[in-house]
């Protein structure tokens, strides 16, 4: 998708539909009240009838309206003046994104981003809007014999705004496309099958990604993890056909001696439990336990577009976890990189074990701080719903610097504890720990075992076993977390606002 920005009347534009925002007490301001004056009060008169509806995100269409040059005009409604805020506003805006992308229009002009939205700055407004209205449009093409046409949905899109058009606003709505990219590549990875989206796929997508934007790709094969001793790993990969792959990823974009924020992504292309089988129900999904890895590559593609200084690794440890002859069995006992020992209780809990050999491999990177993704564990979800993610982390500050990310850009997380009296949970009798710590705090626990792999550094962890995609009838990966983490890291580069 296209985007402009543009000083303009939304009256005099010439485009194919023009978007404006109105409250649902029927005050016009802004843009709307600029339309209506130039359509001779007809938007007034709508709104006294009570045809738009007061929830924020209900839509009007309205077509060859006499005064207005646009084809159409969507009406968006922000909902009741009094409770204007955040939440209303992003209803208002993906409403908007929906109603364009199944519109036979192909342009369209926006002017949603001038919302009066207590403490946040036009770049901010513009930024979220961009990457709302792009993701919103987002389609997967699904391998078909036949390819899906896309004969509707909008491509180019001028943000109207009342203002100067300056360079801070136009760096903002290039952060937004480059967002919604990222969360677009991330999607496509988790919705592809597991029998493409393989660790070899994961890896040549990773390749291509840094050939493209000229950046280091490094991709581990199992002689080279046997070699520096991922016992951990290498033990989930063992039950599958399907060879590991350790992806490392070097975006080099500040000084030479800045430390790198390291990114690590839980890349399980396809978990059936492995001896510790799932059951059948909804298995299929199971394809999506590598939306960690996809959101850190996404966001790798993000930052690359967004040419951050900053100095960025991704780590992304990627395995089928498979039954088999082969297969580790609970009950062994293997010995991870860092040297300690686990007893496997459950193979289901395979991706901590791929992780902890990826946390300790970050060590050598000194990094100024550690963040790994992953669709853990189901007791977050049943924690915390499918809303925020799950976040736990040994550093304070860096805990609270991801939340006010998170609250930002609208990918929301929510803080954990991470308290040692959790850790006894994780005693065995045969190891020096087991792989889980039974049936209570599971998510808490999950963070708990990681810790013992990241005492080197600032680490924090997200649980996006909630937020990673959606079932149902609008079954998908979502895309999260790329918007927090590329807000975050843009923000750590000093180039965005809040």
């Amino acid at each position: 998708m296209e985007f402009t920005i543009k000083t303009a009347s939304p009256a005099q534009l010439a485009t194919a539909a023009v978007v404006v925002g109105v409250s649902a007490d029927g005050k016009l301001d802004g843009a709307a009240a600029a339309l209506d004056k130039a359509s001779g009060g007809r938007l007034g008169k709508l709104l006294r009838r009570g045809d738009l509806d007061d929830k924020a995100g209900a839509t009007v269409l309205l077509h060859d309206v006499d005064g207005i040059a646009a084809e159409r005009i969507l009406l968006v409604s922000l909902g009741k003046r009094d409770a204007w805020g955040e939440k209303a506003w992003r209803d208002a805006v993906g409403a908007a994104a929906k109603a364009l992308a199944a519109s036979p229009a192909r342009e369209a002009a926006v002017f949603l981003g001038e919302a009066a939205l207590p403490g946040r700055q036009p770049a901010w407004m513009l930024e979220q809007l961009t990457r709302l209205l792009a993701d919103g449009a987002y389609r997967f093409d699904a391998p078909r014999a036949t390819p899906a046409k896309r004969e509707r949905g909008v491509r180019r899109i001028t943000l109207g705004i009342s203002g100067k058009v300056d360079a801070a606003l136009e760096a903002a709505v290039r952060r937004g496309q480059a967002s919604a990219e990222g969360m677009a590549l991330a999607r496509d990875l988790g919705n592809l099958p597991g029998n493409v989206c393989t660790p070899t796929y994961l890896a040549e997508t990773a390749q291509q990604l840094g050939k493209q934007f000229k950046f280091k790709v490094e991709v581990l094969d199992r002689a080279d993890m046997e070699k520096l001793g991922m016992g951990a790993l290498l033990s989930v990969a063992r039950g599958s056909h399907q060879p590991p792959r350790f992806i490392v990823m070097h975006y080099k974009g500040g000084k030479a001696k800045d430390k790198p924020v390291v990114l690590v992504g839980k890349g399980i292309t396809f978990d059936t439990g492995g001896i510790s089988l799932k059951p059948a129900a909804e298995m299929d999904e199971m394809k999506y336990d590598m939306c960690g890895a996809a959101s850190v590559i996404g966001t790798f593609k993000a930052i690359a577009r967004m040419a951050l200084p900053i100095n960025v690794v991704g780590l992304v440890p990627t395995t089928e976890n498979m039954p088999g002859g082969s297969a580790t069995r609970p009950g062994d006992v293997v010995t991870s990189m860092s040297g300690q020992t686990i007893e496997i209780l459950n193979t289901d809990a395979e991706g901590r074990l791929i992780l902890c050999d990826a946390l300790t491999y970050a060590e050598r990177f000194k990094p100024a701080c550690v963040i790994d993704v992953a669709t853990l564990t189901g007791a977050c979800v049943v924690a915390l719903g499918k809303i925020p993610s799950g976040l736990l982390a040994n550093d304070d500050e860096l805990a609270a610097e991801l939340l006010a990310r998170a609250n930002e850009s609208g990918d929301r997380a929510w803080q954990l504890p991470l308290w040692e009296e959790y850790q006894e949970l994780l005693k065995s009798n045969f190891a020096d720990m087991g792989n889980i710590g039974g049936r209570y705090a599971g998510t808490i626990t999950a963070a708990c075992f990681l810790a013992r792999f990241t005492k080197a550094y600032k680490w924090a962890h997200l649980d996006i076993a909630g937020t990673a995609w959606v079932s149902g009838d609008a079954k998908g990966a979502t895309g999260r977390p790329v918007p927090l983490l590329a807000h975050f890291l843009a923000t750590r580069a000093g180039v965005t606002e809040h």
